[in-house]
């Protein structure tokens, strides 16, 4: 099957790549042009034009991986002066559910396709698959089916509802990630405070034998201790995509407590504080009521 791919990043690359591998037919476009070279040397045919996706057979797939936001609807609007009836828009960003809506009914207009694809499978998917959460009507989704199947592992993509669909599971999904990584978080911190000289990576290999905590989040953070027993390489930075915090404020407009994904937005919040203004307020608030001792700023912790 032919498609073309906008947007060559770690994602889109490697998703190129494994299409190439299952034998379909791949056109690719960047911005800049080192990634396309890449591309046509795994064997994709390489655009210098956005425009030069008239190129490619009718009806037409175009699957966008640039990120998400602006640089998104910019792409979508020239795909959409760009592309002919019955040609296809497939945006695999983490876009937000309401845009992709939008996006949907803009190209509904012209008798363009659309499909939202939450993407799931980081740096490993070329060799693992990626797991494919689909947004947007049947028979468009039937058609670049192929494509799927060639992208995900076994199971590893569906159908999951009508336009927007698609991105709103990718939003439950990465908000239960950041609640999960949060836990774990907790955990070997608790464990590495224990007094008992204990081997973090020992215990996460343990862990995913058998227990009812184990996961591929487990084997990673196997795979992180491995290299860095205590991550003293690592700054303790956390940034967030904003899924989380759309995960965040549905729960709050649909009346669903979500305690565990917001208290776990709010600590990758409070990782990009080198001090926390909050915490002086609390030591103040505690010498002004009770006399307690405070530590001056001129003090060691």
């Amino acid at each position: 099957m032919e498609v073309g791919i906008i947007g060559l990043g770690r994602m889109g690359l490697n998703m190129a790549r494994r299409l190439l591998r299952n034998g379909h037919t791949v056109y690719g476009w960047n911005r800049s042009p080192e990634p396309i070279q890449e591309a046509v040397s795994a064997g994709a045919i390489g655009l210098n034009a956005l425009e030069q996706m008239r190129r490619m057979t009718k009806p037409r797939v175009v699957w966008s991986m640039v990120p998400a936001g602006k640089p998104t609807e910019e792409i979508i609007t020239q795909l959409s002066d760009l592309l002919e009836p019955g040609d296809m828009v497939v945006d695999g960003a983490n876009s937000f559910y309401q845009d992709s809506i939008a996006r949907y009914e803009k190209l509904k207009k012209k008798n363009i396709h659309f499909l939202d694809v939450g993407v799931s499978g980081g740096i490993w998917g070329l060799e693992m698959g990626y797991c494919l959460m689909i947004g947007g009507e049947r028979a468009p989704y039937e058609r670049a089916e192929p494509l799927f199947r060639s992208l995900a592992p076994a199971a590893g993509y569906a159908h999951v509802g009508g336009p927007g669909a698609g991105h709103f599971v990718k939003m439950v999904h990465n908000g239960i990630e950041y609640g999960l990584m949060q836990a774990y978080a907790e955990g070997f911190e608790l464990l590495r405070a224990s007094g008992y000289n204990l081997q973090l990576q020992q215990i996460a290999h343990l862990w995913n034998h058998g227990s009812v905590i184990r996961s591929w989040l487990l084997e990673l953070a196997e795979l992180a201790f491995r290299n860095d027993p205590d991550l003293d390489t690592i700054q303790g930075y956390v940034e967030d995509s904003g899924m989380g915090r759309w995960t965040v404020a549905e729960a709050i407009a649909r009346g669903v407590p979500v305690p565990a994904i917001t208290l776990a937005l709010q600590m990758r919040l409070r990782s990009r504080q080198p001090e926390s203004f909050q915490a002086k307020v609390l030591a103040a608030l505690r010498h002004q009521f009770g006399g307690h001792a405070v530590k001056t700023a001129t003090e060691e912790s």
